[in-house]
């Protein structure tokens, strides 16, 4: 498996991971006494998905300089 198949699995499984995260946090938020440090869990997936996307987006645009860079 090359790099980008990497990436993009860890982008795929980082997404999953910010979606149980937003869920947990709504019904920790929605407790009597709430925890508001809870609201910030999220945020670790959430920039570990904008590197990763990020990337993802980009690799287009580095095979298309490449191949033209290759002429």
């Amino acid at each position: 498996m090359n790099w980008n198949k990497w990436v993009r699995q860890i982008h795929r499984w980082l997404a999953v991971a910010f979606t149980v995260t937003v869920v947990v946090t709504f019904v920790a938020l929605a407790q009597e006494e709430p925890l508001v440090w809870v609201s910030y869990v999220p945020l670790l997936p959430l920039a570990l998905l904008l590197f990763t996307g990020l990337y993802l987006f980009a690799l287009p645009y580095a095979a298309k300089w490449r191949r033209a860079a290759g002429r």
